[in-house]
């Protein structure tokens, strides 16, 4: 099982598509600026990627972070709230296969997964 979570308007993003299919491997597309992404669903993505924050899987110089009030400061539960809520936020590729998961910038990183 290989799925990325992607913006197609996203150069990095495609590029690691584009890394992943050069493999033989077609992925599930989660194309998550539609609102899809639960919150539930972003919970399991933060803890799946070992991370210290939700805050390392947001775009903190999008516009939508200030407008959602947040700050470096703010809880987890409020970071990963804002994703759901403005799904631009989420810092993207991300990409799990059965080898693990990974915020894939640069696109190479989806080589260690595959």
């Amino acid at each position: 099982m290989t799925r990325i979570y992607h913006n197609p308007k996203c150069s990095k993003s495609r590029e690691t598509l584009e890394i992943i299919r050069s493999k033989g491997i077609e992925p599930e597309i989660i194309e998550y600026l539609d609102g899809s992404l639960e919150l539930a669903e972003l919970g399991i993505l933060f803890s799946l990627l070992n991370l210290d924050s939700p805050l390392d899987m947001i775009r903190v110089k999008e516009p939508e972070f200030k407008e959602a009030g947040l700050t470096k400061d703010s809880s987890n539960e409020e970071l990963l709230a804002a994703i759901a809520q403005y799904p631009k936020l989420l810092e993207r590729p991300i990409v799990i296969t059965n080898k693990g998961v990974s915020l894939c910038r640069p696109p190479e990183l989806v080589e260690g997964i595959l």
